[in-house]
C-alpha cells in the first residue's frame, strides 16, 4: 500500500512538473494569438506594451522552435587558415607567394586539411619549411606539428568567438559547430535582419591603434605611385588623364588631405596591397580608407585617404569593455572602451608621446577615426566615433567583447527558411503526430480494453514529458525532433504490448490476476530494459557524431527513452495497482 501511495505521489508530482515546465509555452502562445488578433497595429503595440514583461518572461520559458520549424538562417563559414599562414610566416619571398597561391587554389571548395596541402607542396618544390616557418633548425615534421596546433586552435577560437557574437545578439537555440577541418556550421533561428548578421559574423574585429603619417608623407607617395601607375596604367584601368592616371580616382584637396570616391575605394584598395606598394611608400607605412563616407561637393560619396604606421601601437587584446553609447557633444552614435592595467599604462604612454598627432583607430582595415592627442590619456578609455547609426554601434560593441577572430572567416553557404515554410513543418508535423498517437490509442483500447486505457494515459504522459524537457532545459524542437517523438511513441506502445502479451501467457497459465500482473511486469522488464539502453546508446552516438538535424533527432529520442522506460514500467504498474486495489479491474476485463 505504501508502495502505491509512493507511486501516485511520484508520478502526480513529475506530471505537475511538466504542466509547470509547459505553463509559459502556453502563455506564449496565448499572447502571440491575443496581440495578431487585435484589428489595429496601435492595438497590438499597446497591448504589448502594456504586458511587456510577461511577454519577455514567457518567450523566454517556452518551448523553442528549431531552424525548420520557426525559420530563420543556415551558414557555412570557412575560417580562412591560408590567410593564418602568411602571417605567421616571417619570410614571404616570391616563392613563397607562388607556394601559397597554388595552396590556395588546390584547396578552394574543398573542407581539406590545409597543412597537409602545404606539406606536399613545399615536398614537390624540394624546399624546407623552415626557411618560412618558425626557427631554422626546426625539422619538417616539427613545423607541420605546430601549424596543426595552431590551425586547430584557430577553428576552436572563431568558433568560440561567433558563438559569443550570437549569444550577444539575442538569438534563441542557436547551433554552433565545427565540420571538418576549417568550416563552422551556424544555424540561427527567427532571424529577420539577415544582412546585419551576415556583418556581424565574418567581421574579423581585428582593432588596432596607429599613428598617422604626416600629410606631406602621403602626398609625395601618391606623386610615386602616380608614377608607377603611369608606367603601368592597366593597373587603375582607362584614365581620362593619361599624365597623372591615379588623380582620377584620388581628390587632394588644398590642405593636404586625400580623398576617394566610394566606387574606386576597391580598385585602389587591391593596388595598395600589391608588393611594389613597399618601394613606394615610406618603411613601415600603409594606406588605409575611412569606415564612412562624406558628401561632396558633386553629391558623391567619398572615402577619407589616410597613410599610417604599419606596426600598431597598441591592439584590441587589452579592451575589456566596450558600450554603444551616444555622444555627449554631437549626439552621435560612438563606441566607448576599456582597457586593462597593462593597455592602461601603454595608452598613457603612447598618448603622452604623441601629443599634437593623430592616432587612427582601426577596425579591420578602415579608419573610423583618427584624433588628434590634445594630452596623454593615463584612464584607460577611448571612443570609436564616426558610426553610421546605433545598431551598427552595437554590432561593433558585440564583437569587440567577443574579442578578434584569429583569421577572417567567409560565408560559403547560405539557406534560408521562410516562416511560412516553418509553419507549414509545424502544421504537417502536428498532424501527423497527433494522427499516429490517436490511431495507436484507440488501437490499444479496442485490443486491451481497460488495460489500453493504462497505456494511453502512459503515452499521453510520454509525450508531455518530453515536452517539458525540451522545454525546462531550453532545448529547440526541430523537425527531426517531431520525428523522434513520434519513434518514442512507437516504442512506448512496444514496452506496453510486451508486458501486456506476458500479463496474458500468466493468466492463460492459471495464475491469478494479481500474480499475472506482477509476474508479466518482471518477466518483461529485462527485455524492456534492454531494448531501451540500446536505444540510448545508439541515440548518444548520434547526437556526439552527428550535425544539425541528426543531434535534434538524437536529443528528442534520448529523452522519448527513457520517459518510455519510467511509463511503461512505473504509471502503467501504478494505474494497475489502483484499479486493482479497488477491484475495477481483472482477468475478464483485461481484454
Amino acid at each position: 500500500m505504501k508502495n502505491n501511495r509512493f507511486t501516485g505521489i511520484l508520478i502526480t508530482a513529475l506530471t505537475a512538473l511538466a504542466l509547470w515546465s509547459l505553463w509559459p509555452t502556453w502563455q506564449d502562445y496565448s499572447y502571440s494569438r491575443k496581440i495578431t488578433g487585435f484589428t489595429t497595429v496601435e492595438d497590438s503595440l499597446k497591448y504589448h506594451e502594456e504586458h511587456r514583461e510577461q511577454i519577455e518572461h514567457a518567450a523566454e520559458k517556452s518551448l523553442k522552435l528549431g531552424l525548420d520549424l520557426k525559420g530563420g538562417m543556415y551558414l557555412v563559414l570557412e575560417v580562412d587558415l591560408v590567410d593564418l599562414l602568411r602571417e605567421r610566416a616571417w619570410n614571404k619571398d616570391a616563392k613563397f607567394e607562388e607556394i601559397m597561391s597554388v595552396v590556395e587554389q588546390k584547396s578552394a571548395g574543398v573542407n581539406t586539411h590545409i597543412i597537409s596541402l602545404l606539406q606536399e607542396e613545399f615536398q614537390a618544390e624540394g624546399i624546407r619549411m623552415s626557411r618560412y616557418f618558425y626557427d631554422v633548425r626546426d625539422t619538417d615534421e616539427e613545423i607541420v606539428g605546430k601549424l596543426e596546433r595552431e590551425a586547430s586552435q584557430a577553428l576552436s577560437r572563431a568558433k568560440e568567438i561567433i558563438r559569443n557574437r550570437v549569444d550577444q545578439y539575442g538569438v534563441a537555440e542557436p547551433v554552433i559547430q565545427t565540420q571538418g577541418a576549417r568550416r563552422i556550421i551556424v544555424a540561427l533561428p527567427g532571424i529577420s535582419d539577415q544582412e546585419r548578421v551576415r556583418k556581424l559574423l565574418r567581421g574579423t574585429a581585428k582593432l588596432e591603434f596607429k599613428l598617422t603619417r604626416d600629410r606631406e608623407s602621403l602626398l609625395d607617395a601618391l606623386e610615386r605611385i602616380n608614377a608607377y601607375v603611369q608606367s603601368a596604367p592597366s593597373e587603375i584601368g582607362a584614365a581620362e588623364d593619361t599624365e597623372n592616371p591615379l588623380y582620377n580616382h584620388v581628390v587632394v584637396m588644398d590642405n593636404g588631405r586625400a580623398y576617394v570616391p566610394d566606387y574606386s575605394r576597391e580598385m585602389l584598395q587591391k593596388l595598395f596591397q600589391q608588393d611594389v606598394m613597399e618601394k613606394l611608400l615610406p618603411k613601415d607605412s600603409e594606406l588605409a580608407f575611412s569606415a564612412r563616407t562624406i558628401e561632396g561637393r558633386d553629391a558623391g560619396r567619398y572615402h577619407d585617404l589616410y597613410m599610417l604606421k604599419k606596426t600598431p601601437e597598441l591592439t584590441g587584446g587589452v579592451i575589456t569593455e566596450a558600450k554603444a553609447t551616444f555622444g555627449a557633444s554631437a549626439l552621435q552614435p560612438e563606441v566607448t572602451m576599456k582597457m586593462s592595467s597593462e593597455g592602461t599604462s601603454k595608452w598613457a604612454r603612447i598618448t603622452g608621446a604623441n601629443i599634437g598627432r593623430q592616432i587612427a583607430i582601426v577596425l579591420d582595415g578602415a579608419v573610423y577615426s583618427a584624433p588628434v592627442v590634445e594630452s596623454k590619456i593615463p584612464g584607460g578609455s577611448s571612443v570609436i566615433n564616426g558610426i553610421g547609426s546605433l545598431e551598427e554601434a552595437q554590432d561593433l560593441e558585440i564583437v569587440l567583447k567577443a574579442g578578434a577572430l584569429p583569421a577572417p572567416v567567409r560565408i560559403i553557404e547560405e539557406r534560408t527558411v521562410g516562416p511560412s515554410l516553418g509553419a507549414d513543418y509545424i502544421r504537417s508535423g502536428l498532424l501527423s503526430s497527433s494522427w499516429g498517437l490517436f490511431l495507436v490509442m484507440v488501437f490499444m483500447i479496442l485490443y486491451y480494453r481497460k488495460a489500453g486505457v493504462s497505456a494511453d494515459i502512459a503515452l499521453v504522459l510520454n509525450v508531455l514529458f518530453v515536452l517539458s524537457v525540451l522545454a525546462g532545459f531550453g532545448a529547440a524542437l526541430t523537425l527531426p525532433g517531431i520525428a523522434g517523438l513520434v519513434l518514442t511513441i512507437g516504442m512506448a506502445v512496444d514496452a506496453n504490448v510486451l508486458i501486456f502479451e506476458r500479463i496474458r501467457e500468466e493468466i492463460a497459465a492459471g495464475r491469478n490476476f494479481r500474480m499475472a500482473v506482477d509476474n508479466g511486469y518482471s518477466k518483461a522488464f529485462s527485455a524492456i530494459i534492454d531494448s531501451q539502453i540500446t536505444t540510448l546508446g545508439a541515440g548518444f552516438l548520434l547526437y556526439i557524431y552527428g550535425a544539425g538535424p541528426i543531434q535534434g533527432f538524437a536529443i528528442t529520442l534520448m529523452i522519448g527513452t527513457a520517459a518510455s522506460l519510467f511509463t511503461a514500467l512505473v504509471v502503467t504498474k501504478g494505474i494497475f495497482d489502483l484499479l486493482i486495489s479497488r477491484n475495477l479491474m481483472n482477468e475478464k476485463s483485461f481484454g
